[in-house]
């Protein structure tokens, strides 16, 4: 009998063709960012993902137990993975979060693949796997546990408190693989926080997360993103920002300014026009050759950054922890993964 192929995610469906075979069931609320957040149970035919080959990261797995976040962060780059299911990239992103509820047996099941290699696998690269549904549905430690009981490398960035709840788990898999945690922190402004991030706990209670790893003896990257033009890329928030990550204990710190993809741009824009019109002509400026900051920019405020970690005894990284690698993937969701996962 021929062997039978490891079970991939299935290709995304063409939009337009009734949710992407999605029907929504009856809505099972959930803490979320938004006031009518609820979950779409499905049962997933697969759960590890195959990163496209052009990307050029250092694996090519990924698990992403739920699609849509109720952190709602107004710039998040998967909002248009939305429309595939025929939901919008904007409200629909952050309030209809599809979970796969049998994610953790389902993994267990293809890590015990005989084709299955035993290759890293990242989580958080698309949306939050420890976004507010993840109190409700714990699918995380099935999955870590799965993980563990494989000694199969993984990775795990995260804005959400909840990790810390299945820390004793990361650790155990820690001593029989190479695992890796990385919190995005852009910025410790609380104002700021609270009009980009709704549904992401506070800068404060991630600081706690990287605090509490580093006391575990699992180093933390922290990645400082997105820094927002006009909003969190001054000298004075840029210092702060750094000096309280190096003060939680902070491994690595790997700055990533705002990009605006499709989808994206568009939310976030209109809510920029709503709160901050005043920036709207910065943006226009900034982002009308595409959705990426002029290299120049980019410079600028990376400079200040590398400062202010010198000025706060940051060393110096043996190599390059920035790579511009925008033009080597097809989406914008791979586009960030290939950034993100690159740093982890």
């Amino acid at each position: 009998m021929a062997e039978a192929a490891l079970p991939l995610d299935l290709p995304e469906p063409v939009r337009g063709s009734g949710r992407g075979g999605l029907r929504l069931p009856d809505p099972v609320p959930i803490e979320a960012g938004t006031e009518d957040a609820f979950a779409i149970e499905v049962r997933a035919k697969s759960i590890i993902n195959r990163v496209p080959g052009e990307s050029a990261v250092p694996f090519g797995w990924t698990v992403n137990p739920y699609r849509g976040c109720g952190h709602a962060c107004r710039y998040c780059f998967a909002r248009r993975t939305h429309t595939y299911l025929d939901l919008d990239a904007g409200h629909d992103f952050d309030s209809k979060i599809v979970v796969k509820v049998n994610a953790g047996a389902l993994l267990r099941k293809e890590l015990a693949h005989p084709r299955w290699a035993g290759e890293p696998i990242a989580m958080g690269t698309n949306t939050d796997p420890y976004q507010r549904a993840e109190g409700r549905y714990r699918l995380m430690p099935e999955i870590i546990s799965a993980l563990r009981d494989r000694a199969n490398p993984f990775s795990i960035l995260t804005k959400g408190t909840l990790i810390l709840r299945d820390a004793d788990l990361i650790v155990q898999a820690a001593g029989v693989a190479p695992v890796s945690v990385a919190v995005s922190i852009g910025s410790v402004d609380e104002r700021l926080w609270r009009a980009v991030e709704p549904g992401a706990p506070s800068p404060r209670r991630r600081l706690d997360v990287v605090r509490r790893f580093a006391d575990a003896g699992i180093g933390c990257t922290v990645l400082m993103a997105p820094i927002l033009p006009g909003l969190s890329d001054g000298p004075e928030q840029i210092d702060a920002t750094v000096r309280e990550l190096v003060a939680a204990g902070a491994e690595r710190i790997v700055p990533l300014l705002l990009h605006l993809r499709p989808g994206a741009r568009e939310w976030f824009r209109d809510w920029l026009q709503r709160e901050h019109p005043e920036l709207v002509p910065l943006y226009s400026r900034l982002y009308r050759n595409g959705s990426y900051l002029p290299k120049s920019y980019q410079r600028g405020v990376l400079a200040l950054v590398e400062e202010a970690k010198r000025r706060h005894g940051v060393r110096p990284p043996r190599s390059p922890q920035f790579r511009d690698v925008t033009g080597a993937a097809e989406s914008d969701a791979e586009v960030e993964e290939v950034r993100q996962l690159s740093l982890l």
